[in-house]
C-alpha cells in the first residue's frame, strides 16, 4: 500500500469502532473511516481509497446491518452527514442526498401534501440504503415510488452514473445495486401531488404507531431479520416453535416480535449470527423451508 499522505484528507480516522455506527450496536473496528458532508468530499475520499488500492464498505444509517466483531479492512465511508431533500409541491417530483434519514423524507413529503412514502416512516435507515436493499413496510416498497438514482461508480469516480428505477432490477428486498460496487449519490422519487397535507400526515403517523406498538424499537435491533417467505411469515414461523425470548448470548429473539433479534445487553456479531443460524435450523426442520436473511453482513 501506498505511504499514507502527512496530511489525510477530510477528516479521515484510523482504527474507529463501528459498533456506535450500527442500530444494533455491534461490529469491530474501520481500518479506515470517513464520514464526508459533501459530494466533493465523498469524492475525495473514493479516489484517495482508489489510491491507496483499499477495499471500500459504505454504511447509512447502519440499520439492518450486520458487521463483523473483526471489524473491516480498508475504508468504511458513513453517508449519514450526507442530507437534504428538494420537493416540488405541484409536480410531485422529490430528490434527495443518499444520507437523508427516510423517516425524515416521508415526513416532509406529508407536510408537502404528497402522497407515495407514508409506509416509510417507521423504517431506520437513509434514502441510500432503501433504495439499494428495496426497503419496504406498510404494503409499499421502494421501487414503486422511484424515479431515478445518481451512482458513483468507485473505479470512475469523477463520472456519476444515472439509472431509471427500472434498470436497477427490484426485487422483494432485492436491487441491482447489491451486486454492483457503485454507491448512491442520490435518488428521485416521483410522488403523488395534490393531497391534503393533514389527511397524509395522519396516514404517516397511524402507521408509524402501528409499528412502534408492535416492535421493539427502544431496544437495539437491525428492524426485520428475516425475510418473509411468502405468503407465509416469517415472525409467525418463528413464534409458533416457541422462540420467542430465545437468548444467545446478549442476543435474543424479541418478546415482542419474533422477526426481531436484539441487542439485550453486551451482544456481539457472533452471537447474533449463532441466532439467526439457530432460528434457520429449526424453522428448516419443523416446515421444511430456510429463511433468508434480510440483513447485509460486512466482514469476515
Amino acid at each position: 500500500m501506498a505511504a499514507l499522505p502527512n496530511h489525510p484528507p477530510l477528516g479521515l480516522q484510523r482504527a474507529v469502532r463501528l459498533d456506535a455506527f450500527t442500530t444494533w450496536k455491534v461490529g469491530g473496528e474501520a481500518q479506515w473511516f470517513g464520514e464526508p458532508a459533501t459530494g466533493a468530499e465523498l469524492w475525495a475520499l473514493v479516489r484517495w481509497a482508489q489510491l491507496q488500492k483499499l477495499p471500500l464498505h459504505c454504511i447509512g444509517a447502519g440499520s439492518n446491518l450486520l458487521i463483523a466483531d473483526g471489524g473491516l479492512g480498508g475504508l468504511t465511508l458513513c453517508h449519514r452527514r450526507l442530507q437534504g431533500s428538494q420537493l416540488d409541491g405541484s409536480s410531485g417530483l422529490v430528490e434527495a442526498e443518499a444520507g437523508e434519514p427516510i423517516p425524515t423524507l416521508a415526513r416532509k413529503a406529508a407536510r408537502a401534501g404528497l402522497s407515495g412514502l407514508e409506509w416509510a416512516v417507521g423504517i431506520p435507515g437513509t434514502v441510500g440504503g432503501a433504495v439499494v436493499m428495496n426497503a419496504g413496510a406498510q404494503g409499499g416498497c421502494t421501487a414503486e415510488w422511484l424515479h431515478s438514482v445518481t451512482l458513483l461508480n468507485p473505479l470512475q469516480p469523477e463520472k456519476p452514473i444515472e439509472l431509471l428505477a427500472a434498470e436497477l432490477a427490484f426485487g422483494y428486498r432485492q436491487s441491482l445495486l447489491q451486486q454492483e460496487p457503485w454507491i448512491v449519490l442520490s435518488a428521485r422519487f416521483q410522488l403523488e401531488s395534490g393531497h391534503d397535507p393533514a389527511a397524509i400526515t395522519e396516514r404517516t403517523s397511524a402507521n408509524l404507531h402501528s409499528r412502534t406498538s408492535s416492535q421493539p424499537y427502544q431496544q437495539p435491533s437491525c428492524g426485520s431479520v428475516f425475510r418473509n417467505p411468502e405468503p407465509h411469515k416469517a415472525g409467525q414461523l418463528i413464534e409458533a416453535l416457541g422462540l420467542k425470548g430465545r437468548q444467545v448470548g446478549g442476543a435474543q429473539i424479541s418478546p415482542m416480535h419474533a422477526n426481531f433479534i436484539v441487542n439485550s445487553g453486551g451482544a456481539t456479531a457472533a452471537d447474533i449470527e449463532a441466532l439467526i443460524a439457530e432460528v434457520q435450523d429449526q424453522v428448516q426442520l419443523a416446515h421444511g423451508m430456510r429463511l433468508h436473511t434480510e440483513v447485509r453482513r460486512l466482514g469476515d
